[in-house]
């Protein structure tokens, strides 16, 4: 009698991060208007997404969902004056179909973070927290779009410490070629870039020889040495007569 195959083991301290899965950027007119490629590829960026969520799920991955949110109130002046120059609309407007997830759903136990008018996960400011407290030191990125949020969350996760895997079958570029922003990621992060076609696509066996756990945290999930540096600001504010902080 044969046995059933074994579930894979989830790799220790990896979660799929799924970057801005929203209708104004996978689904629609908007999505089509913006995209300056081949449907097809965002369609299979989409589809691999879906895929990916799946089987991490399956996997015991921890999968975060991250979101956009275009709302003018969000705005800072530089957005807003460069959308004006080039006649952009604003898009994933909060309460919108245009901002609600595309082709999978968040589970109430899966953690959704926010970027008002922003490109990095980081920007909101439980993302990194909640990495910490979880115990978190490896990133697998799928979403849209490679070179704009992708990249931006992963840059700031490659300087925070944390290990990169990029699923080339599950994003896409806006600007520029699939290869060089992957080739790019891959030599200044040090990313790993895979697809789902692979054996293992959410191992983190290439990082295992490393430090992967990430600098020491205070109780709120805050990197010690971070948090330290922001109490001696806040000492050296309070103190009359005081020289600004240098960086």
């Amino acid at each position: 009698m044969s046995s059933a195959p074994a579930r894979p083991q989830a790799p220790a301290g990896t979660a799929l991060v799924v970057v801005d899965l929203q209708n104004d950027f996978c689904a629609g007119e908007v999505a089509a208007a913006r995209f300056p490629g081949d449907p097809a590829l965002l369609a299979r960026a989409v589809e691999g997404s879906v895929r990916a969520v799946q089987l991490a799920r399956e996997s015991g991955v921890e999968v975060l969902f991250v979101r956009f949110l275009g709302d003018p109130a969000h705005q800072g002046p530089a957005w807003r004056s460069r959308d004006a120059r080039l006649g952009k609309r604003p898009k994933c407007l909060e309460g919108s179909w245009g901002a609600e997830f595309h082709g999978v759903q968040p589970r109430p136990d899966e953690a959704v973070f926010t970027k008002p008018a922003c490109f990095d996960a980081f920007q909101d400011p439980e993302f990194e927290p909640h990495l910490r407290r979880r115990g978190l030191h490896h990133l697998v990125l799928a979403g849209l779009f490679t070179d704009v949020c992708v990249d931006s969350t992963a840059r700031t996760a490659f300087q925070r410490g944390f290990h990169l895997t990029v699923l080339r079958d599950c994003t896409t570029a806006l600007h520029l070629a699939d290869a060089d922003i992957l080739r790019f990621m891959s030599r200044v992060y040090g990313a790993r870039i895979t697809g789902l076609d692979q054996q293992q696509p959410f191992s983190a066996d290439e990082f295992t020889g490393e430090a992967a756990t990430g600098p020491e945290t205070d109780a709120d999930g805050v990197p010690a040495a971070r948090s330290a540096r922001s109490a001696r600001a806040a000492g050296a504010a309070e103190q009359p007569g005081a020289a600004p902080t240098r960086r």
